[in-house]
């Protein structure tokens, strides 16, 4: 099974339609919510070189956005 983390804010659209796509496809997840945790969000920028959210890893591989068809590939759906 991959390991998959989305670093998030509680106000962040495309989070949330990740988190969904996460659910509706049975895909375990650990969730990092950047605006209340400053280690996690300079974890994030120092990582992914990004300040927007979601910024997700499916194990290695960093996918910044929402992007449904990178995100299957890498999951292999």
């Amino acid at each position: 099974m991959k390991k998959v983390s989305i670093y998030t804010t509680p106000t962040c659209g495309y989070c949330k339609m990740a988190k969904e796509f996460f659910g509706k496809n049975s895909i375990a997840f650990e969730e990092y919510d950047v605006a209340a945790d400053e280690e996690k969000r300079a974890e994030m920028i120092e990582k992914s070189g990004q300040m927007g959210v979601p910024v997700i890893f499916v194990d290695d591989e960093i996918v910044v956005g929402f992007d449904k068809p990178r995100l299957t590939e890498l999951l292999g759906l």
